[in-house]
């Protein structure tokens, strides 16, 4: 009887707490059905599915183009944008530059498409990056159109915007493998009365990482230009969406309301300037007042009115105060965190967008770039990295491919991914270098310590150490006076300073110990060397540069053995002598990498370079990889 009782009693309970529980219910049911009965909510669910339909994406860029041309903030933020990532320039360099025996020239192709007048226009120049980038910003995504020459592989790079792409084709099985965009535009001509003619068209343009074996000149219906594949750009693309979306985009309606914000603040001062004082009077009072205050200032002696620092005398009844403004005005600083939105948006700091620190930010604060937009900036520079790779990398292999093309080589196409490859002959290295200068103001007295410290190291050529220092000191053409000072052979020529002689110094230019120059000399200043110093005449004639125990080697044909001693720099930049003791029958004589090979080699070059120990010490470092001294040459 008693479990019957409790079981009761706990059905009661539920049951009533079913019974409080139904308002409950009923109204999560009620936001449920208006959730799900919405049509606008349906829409937007089946559009965020499907992605963004064309008309849509177009309405949205012309959006905010409009708002980049009309909105200050969007403007200014998206000119930061640019600033940050272009404001400093960037090197693009090859490897390759042909100094080396049998290396190809691949600076000069991958110059003369950068430096070419159509492509700066359109691609590569200041104007052209820049407007790209604001691109990226309104449109949110960009086509490159690489027109070639299939004869001599000259490439033309040409941008389309978004709006004429109409569709994208991708592989039917891989979604994220795109072979051909649809391209439609109205291109418009001229009869010979000069009215125009405008025409429909529509085209196919393969992806720049699609060429199959078999291209047939038509799919879909459509032409394809298999001669001007398509590098597609795009940025804050969604997973698995094909185009790109603005970066304004998230900034518009914040922006909007920042300046409706504006607005209404500067029609609540304007309203709040119509009246500035408040004259209280009695019933009887108020006709005397109105006509007294609707009469002119007085003058002075001069006829001019009195209107500033008048006095003012009213009766008892009458009292003049100004109209208070507490409670009426609203700080234009109270839309700051709609700004702030529209910084978060642009991934810009809101005292760069505002141009203003704030109430209680500091001059350190606004020149200050924190480190989330300096990440961000450095993400859009990895993007354009890569954008500059990819292009480059085409540029080279229709170099290649040509049969007047600039470069020798090989594309072959691989037989596990199906794509292409391309070698180059000569054992030449395709790699390219992509430099942007740092995005905080590093102290340049820092760096250049840095980099004096690494040179010290022995480990980093004189070539990167010079890039490195004008690169550090601001330099723009760092190639311009880094070539000239590289010989035949890629081998860097260090300069002789003003008035300065052979000695420990040279050493040291030459990445060699300034020991190895030994005790100085000890005679006055002026003495003359050729003056009665017994010196015997140089009796090595035949041409052999050799102290005449040769073993019965003949010499290298074409070396011509100088009659006056060299001094260090015009030893290092002979090529043929260099020729001659690193790889001819004067490397023989020496036998490097075996023991006394240094010693061997000061006494061979003694009577011909006035520094030989300071050519021998480059000489040993290139033959071997190591200094003399070096505990790795014992």
């Amino acid at each position: 009887m008693r479990q019957l009782a409790e079981a009761r009693n706990n059905a009661e309970l539920a049951e009533r707490r079913m019974i409080d529980a139904a308002p409950l219910q009923e109204s999560v049911g009620d936001l449920e059905r208006a959730l799900l009965g919405d049509p606008g909510w349906q829409r937007f669910t089946a559009v965020t599915q499907q992605e963004f339909t064309g008309e849509g994406m177009r309405q949205m860029r012309a959006v905010c183009r409009l708002m980049a041309i009309a909105n200050p903030l969007i403007r200014r933020g998206l000119n930061l944008r640019s600033a940050y990532v272009w404001g400093q320039g960037v090197e693009i360099t090859a490897r390759a530059n042909g100094q080396r025996d049998g290396e190809q020239d691949v600076q000069a192709v991958v110059s003369a498409f950068l430096r070419d007048d159509a492509n700066a226009r359109a691609f590569t120049g200041a104007s052209a990056r820049d407007r790209l980038e604001h691109a990226l910003g309104t449109d949110g995504e960009f086509f490159v159109v690489l027109f070639t020459r299939p004869r001599s592989g000259w490439v033309q790079a040409r941008v389309i915007v978004a709006d004429e792409i109409s569709d994208i084709i991708c592989n039917p099985e891989d979604r994220s493998e795109p072979w051909f965009y649809r391209r439609t535009w109205t291109e418009v001509s001229y009869d010979e009365h000069g009215v125009q003619e405008p025409r429909q068209r529509e085209q196919l343009y393969p992806a720049v990482d699609y060429r199959p074996v078999m291209r047939p000149k038509r799919y879909a219906g459509l032409d394809v230009d298999w001669h001007a594949p398509i590098l597609h750009v795009d940025v804050n693309r969604p997973e698995g969406w094909q185009r790109g979306i603005p970066d304004a985009y998230a900034a518009v309606n914040w922006a909007r309301a920042y300046k409706e914000f504006l607005e209404n603040w500067a029609t609540l001062m304007k309203s709040l300037a119509r009246f500035a004082w408040r004259l209280t009077a009695k019933g009887s009072q108020r006709g005397q007042a109105k006509a007294r205050l609707a009469a002119p200032p007085p003058v002075d002696s001069a006829g001019s009115p009195q209107d500033v620092g008048g006095v003012a005398l009213t009766p008892i009844e009458q009292q003049l105060e100004a109209i208070p403004k507490s409670g009426a005005t609203i700080d234009a600083e109270s839309g700051r965190p709609l700004a702030m939105m529209v910084s978060s948006a642009l991934d810009v700091p809101v005292t760069m967008l505002l141009s203003d620190p704030g109430q209680t930010g500091a001059r350190a604060t606004a020149e200050t770039l924190d480190q989330p937009t300096e990440l961000a900036m450095g993400q859009r520079r990895e993007l354009w990295s890569q954008v500059m790779l990819r292009v480059l990398r085409y540029v080279i292999a229709e170099q290649v491919r040509a049969p007047h093309g600039g470069l020798q080589g090989t594309v072959k196409r691989d037989p596990v991914t199906g794509r292409e490859v391309v070698r180059l002959a000569g054992d030449t290295s395709d790699v390219i270098d992509v430099s942007w200068p740092d995005l905080d103001d590093a102290d340049p007295v820092k760096v250049v310590a840095a980099i004096k410290a690494a040179s010290e190291t022995g480990t980093v050529p004189p070539e990167l150490v010079l890039r490195l220092l004008l690169t550090a000191l601001g330099v723009r053409d760092v190639d311009g006076i880094v070539q000239p000072m590289l010989d035949d052979e890629g081998g860097f020529v260090w300069p002789r300073g003003p008035g300065e002689v052979d000695g420990p110094a040279s050493y040291g230019r030459a990445g060699a110990d300034p020991a190895l120059s030994g005790v100085g000399s000890m005679r006055p200043d002026g003495w003359d060397e050729n003056a009665d110093c017994g010196c015997e005449p140089d009796t090595d004639t035949d041409g052999d540069l050799d102290d005449g125990d040769d073993g019965g080697l003949e010499e290298d044909a074409g070396l011509t053995v100088p009659n006056v001693l060299l001094d260090l720099r015009e030893a290092m930049s002979d090529r043929n002598l260099r020729k001659y003791w690193l790889h001819g029958k004067g490397a023989l004589k020496i036998r490097w990498n075996t023991g006394g090979d240094f010693s061997r080699c000061v006494r061979q070059l003694g009577k011909h370079v006035a520094d030989p120990k300071g050519l021998c010490a480059v000489y040993h470092k290139q033959a071997t990889g190591v200094w003399p001294g070096d505990k790795r040459n014992r």
